[in-house]
């Protein structure tokens, strides 16, 4: 058969019978020699008809369930080719142990009158070529088996992520036939086989639980998608890649647990991942690309992705603050280390030698011999290369330090609830873990989000930052120091006859007395006074701020007769000038939707802990590969 690549050579079929199939219709190739669709052209109206012929096929008598759909309303595109939708649906065979069986439908934008039919497979078949329901199914026991009720991936996901999180098995069950009623009606066999599938898929994880005595033998059981590292307890280190939804909470989609960090076996694992995601999108593209450790390798990242590289202070200002909280109980010599080690990372914008400011540390704290001991032996000697790629990159938000934070926290919290902690040094002990419970809680959150569902779970999803605690505080609640702004006083939220304190306002060094604060963590109390401190002329700025005034000033001295670094300056603050239009577009939009939807990914990558993605807003991975929350991919180099 010839390929046609033009829709406008296709004819349109107008088939007599009132219910026809793809039996009735003369079928042709569209696209080009590489890629292809067997498609038909019907009238739009007739859909309806060819959808109830097709489910009564003799041969593979199915039903069809709309898995997604897209919409464009009228007069929306000012250019458009001829096979562009004003409506498309993509339609799944509701049986069969694979979703092999369905095809989309296009309701033509210049022509709204037709329908064009692409059908992927017709014969619902399996990756095995067998037909894989009906009749002709030969695993198919006794005529039952055509009425076995289909269970598609994403109710799958729930009933399995509501099971590895403990949730009593008959809640499970009542989700899971809430979930199969999508697809038929409610009967009391329907109910028995769910029963049945439930309380099975409870034992397989149960059983799941149970490690081989050899390590490496039980590690190639799974299959998963994760990457990340930070937790000390581990045997090998683990990196995590993380994207940022709507919300702009970190999600996990792959884990990489390697024992080096050599530019070969970076590149070896990040293309890896990129050939995974372009297989299910071909064009797919990130926006950035965060890092946190300056001795992550950034030339395999720019190589891959051709993208910018971010650096977030998040982990730096961490280890500092909780060694600091660790050695010192005086709150006032803990703010004033950390101001201290603060002032010297602002150096690297103000002209002043770190060595001076270093040691100006050492002779100002000479009786807190315990942390400059500490500092000396753990920083100072690779000092000049973290200050280098703070100063060479430019830094990322608290935004995303939140975010980060926050899934950092629950990493701890699933990998350290455990009586047995030998486990830790067990690599299939880990990569359990990672693919059951926390990806499973992390679906779930991002489920319960997205369909409005189990309130408790996606109000818990929602706070879970120290970003989006902070914008439950009122402006109200914050008073700053109007002298010398040393201080800004929070209102408890939880108690307003308790004040905070956090000192060093507007700085990413800032401070607060409250507990979490304490204990070396992101406060919401610091992320609101920053928030204001930022519309403040008379108030300091952000270190995020100060490096992209630092670089476009940088790339503003470009000598004009250096063609090359000229060329590249003006690529650099057009593509700077375009992200600022789209957040000012996203601002003052009245549906985040349509604007969401155009934004590419920036993705974070971080050493010791996350690699991490964040567009402007709104997750941008293909939808194929995020249908269910979260994708899981593993690499165990």
């Amino acid at each position: 058969m010839d390929i046609i690549e033009s829709i406008l050579n296709i004819l349109v079929q107008y088939p007599p019978e009132e219910e026809f199939s793809s039996a009735d219709l003369s079928w042709s190739k569209f696209g080009i020699a590489e890629r292809h669709d067997n498609v038909a052209i019907i009238p739009y109206a007739r859909f309806d008809a060819f959808i109830i012929g097709e489910c009564s096929n003799v041969e593979c008598p199915t039903r069809f369930h709309i898995e997604r759909g897209r919409k464009r309303s009228k007069g929306s595109l000012k250019e458009y080719k001829s096979d562009k939708y004003l409506e498309y649906r993509l339609y799944w065979c509701s049986f069969g142990p694979e979703n092999y069986g369905g095809g989309g439908v296009k309701r033509l934008y210049p022509r709204p009158s037709l329908a064009l039919i692409i059908y992927n497979d017709r014969r619902h078949v399996n990756k095995s070529g067998f037909v894989c329901h009906g009749p002709l199914d030969g695993d198919a026991i006794g005529p039952g088996a055509q009425k076995i009720p289909y269970i598609c991936n994403e109710i799958q996901q729930q009933t399995m992520s509501m099971s590895y999180l403990g949730i009593p098995e008959e809640n499970v069950l009542e989700k899971h036939i809430v979930g199969l009623q999508r697809y038929g009606d409610s009967n009391a066999n329907l109910n028995g086989l769910a029963s049945q599938y439930v309380h099975k898929l409870g034992m397989i994880i149960k059983r799941s639980t149970e490690l081989d005595l050899d390590d490496q033998a039980s590690v190639r059981i799974p299959v998963a998608a994760a990457s990340t590292f930070g937790v000390k307890r581990l045997k090998y280190p683990l990196y995590t890649l993380l994207v940022f939804d709507s919300r702009q909470h970190a999600l996990p989609v792959a884990w990489v647990i390697t024992r080096s960090i050599a530019n070969p076996d970076v590149s070896k694992w990040i293309k890896a991942l990129l050939d995974c995601v372009r297989a299910v999108d071909p064009g797919w593209k990130i926006n950035g690309f965060l890092i946190d450790d300056a001795a992550v390798e950034i030339d395999p990242i720019r190589d891959t992705f051709s993208c910018p590289v971010l650096f977030s202070l998040w982990s730096v200002c961490r280890s500092w603050l909780r060694n600091i909280v660790k050695r010192y109980s005086n709150i006032e010599v803990q703010r004033e280390i950390f101001k201290r080690l603060g002032n010297i990372v602002h150096s690297i914008w103000g002209g002043v030698d770190y060595s001076v400011a270093s040691e100006e540390l050492n002779q100002d704290f000479v009786d807190q011999t315990s942390f400059v001991q500490y500092f000396n032996a753990s920083w100072v000697p690779k000092l000049e290369m973290w200050l280098t790629t703070m100063r060479n990159l430019p830094l990322a938000s608290q935004e995303a330090s939140g975010a980060i934070e926050a899934y950092h926290v629950k990493l701890k919290v699933k990998l350290y609830d455990d009586s047995h902690l030998g486990v830790l040094q067990r690599v299939d002990w880990l990569v359990h873990k990672l693919t059951t419970e926390l990806h499973s809680s992390y679906w779930l959150d991002r489920y319960a989000d997205e369909n409005d569902s189990f309130q408790n779970v996606k109000e818990e999803y929602i706070v879970s930052t120290s970003w989006h605690r902070a914008l439950q505080i009122p402006d109200c609640d914050v008073a700053l120091d109007d002298k010398d702004h040393l201080f800004a006083k929070v209102v408890s939220q939880k108690d307003s006859s308790l004040t905070h304190l956090v000192w060093n306002p507007g700085s990413e060094f800032s401070f607060c007395n409250c507990s979490w604060s304490i204990q070396g963590n992101l406060c919401k109390h610091v992320i609101k006074v920053n928030m204001l401190c930022e519309n403040r002329q008379d108030c300091q700025a952000s270190m995020s701020c100060q490096s992209y005034k630092e670089i476009l000033t940088n790339l503003w001295k470009k000598p004009i007769e250096d063609s090359i670094c000229l060329d590249l300056s003006i690529a650099w603050t057009q593509q700077i000038l375009e992200q600022i239009q789209k957040l000012v577009k996203l601002n003052s939009s009245n549906d985040i939707g349509c604007v969401v939807n155009n934004l590419p990914l920036k993705w974070v990558a971080k050493r010791g802990r996350p690699l991490v993605g964040k567009p402007p807003s709104g997750l941008a991975l293909p939808s194929s590969l995020m249908r269910n929350g979260i994708a899981r991919i593993f690499f165990i180099l």
